[in-house]
């Protein structure tokens, strides 16, 4: 399994949605150096080629060579429908450094996306609230054991739960849910033409209106009952929008070599087996089938070859560090079918100690936009 090159965390979740407020530009604005060594100015402008979109940034190609991603968290949503980015697009950027992924992420971005009937006094609280989840997450490191980073996401969990509990009377209060028949046809059910039985309809119809009603009364406990019984009655036609894939099919996402017809007979056993504990709600047997199954796939999956492994990197590594590199890489293949290991950790290790440099020099600088330049279109946020 591929090494992945290290990024900061950060939480997401249904509370945190948004960025920063508009900041202007600073004339002759000092400079920085992020942890990658590339000096840049705070406020610079880039002019790049979008390699990859998601959402609310994207991956750029600056035309001085370096790796770029830009947060456009401080634009709205209309806004970023508007500028309709796509791969290949060129555009220019003007925007300040970040050192971290999550510094995209400021309470006045938070704040941008809650109700206006939130008062000043519970914009206080979410504010502190919000700003020790900041700190916490900054004391995140990879250094930390599994026991200490349950503890810290625990702890940031609770603040978020507290800052739920102060904004969802808000929430609900501005909510205006769909109708009924709104929100079934979201599934997609007529687009398969699965039809639901009247009877069914009716009760699901009954329910949903009752959660309605309960959620905007604050019964949480009673609404989250609703909403099972409502999803129980759907089941049968998710099984039906949904389907299991037959053994065959699933095998097909598989490229397998030299595997016996026993073994195979075997995985056929251990899926069909693995499906009825999905369908019995045993998570514990499930995840047992499935570490069975897989660790038997491992035997027989054909491994990809040291330039298959390095066509997914986008830099090119020096002759020298190639050489070293593929021995290790071969070594690690043997040791795999020797299952030896302890010997396969050290291999990565050293394999991975040769690619560092590559990554430190090709690592994304990070730019959270403050105006956007498209085909002489500018944008600035709103």
């Amino acid at each position: 399994m591929k090494k992945p090159i290290k990024k900061s965390w950060m939480i997401v979740s249904a509370l945190t949605i948004g960025m920063a407020v508009l900041t202007p530009l600073q004339a002759g604005a000092t400079s920085v150096e992020p942890t990658n060594g590339v000096t840049v100015q705070i406020e610079q402008q880039i002019t790049g080629t979008i390699k990859s979109v998601h959402g609310d940034g994207i991956n750029l190609k600056g035309r001085d060579g370096k790796n770029y991603y830009i947060s456009f968290y401080k634009f709205s949503e209309e806004q970023l429908e508007q500028m309709n980015l796509v791969e290949g697009q060129e555009i220019t950027v003007e925007g300040g450094v970040v050192e971290d992924y999550s510094d995209f992420f400021t309470f006045d971005v938070y704040k941008k996306y809650l109700p206006k009937e939130v008062t000043k006094e519970d914009l206080t609280k979410l504010e502190k609230m919000f700003n020790d989840v900041k700190k916490l997450e900054k004391e995140l490191s990879n250094e930390m054991t599994e026991k200490e980073l349950d503890k810290k996401f625990e702890e940031i969990g609770k603040i978020y739960e507290d800052m739920f509990k102060i904004t969802k009377s808000y929430i609900v209060a501005n909510w205006q849910p769909q109708t009924f028949e709104e929100y079934i046809e979201e599934f997609g059910f007529s687009e398969k033409n699965i039809i639901i039985a009247e009877n069914d309809k009716k009760e699901l119809k009954a329910i949903y209106e009752e959660w309605v009603k309960l959620e905007k009364d604050g019964q949480e406990e009673e609404a989250n009952e609703k909403m099972e019984k409502f999803h129980k009655i759907l089941n049968p036609y998710f099984e039906e929008l949904y389907p299991d894939l037959t053994f065959e099919e699933y095998m097909e996402h598989f490229d397998l070599v030299d595997i016996p017809a026993e073994t195979l007979a075997k995985l056929k056993t251990i899926y069909e087996d693995a499906r009825k504990a999905e369908k019995d709600d045993n998570t514990d047997l499930l995840n047992k089938l499935y570490g069975e199954f897989y660790e038997i796939i491992g035997q027989f999956t054909k491994p990809q070859t040291f330039d298959e492994y390095m066509a997914d990197y986008e830099f090119e590594v020096s002759e020298a560090d190639s050489k070293q590199l593929k021995q290790l890489y071969e070594e690690i293949l043997k040791l795999d079918k020797k299952e030896d290991q302890v010997k396969v950790e050290e291999k990565w290790e050293a394999f991975y100690t040769i690619l560092e440099p590559y990554f430190e020099a090709n690592r994304e600088i990070l730019i959270s936009a403050s105006k956007l330049t498209i085909n002489g279109q500018e944008y600035l946020p709103q």
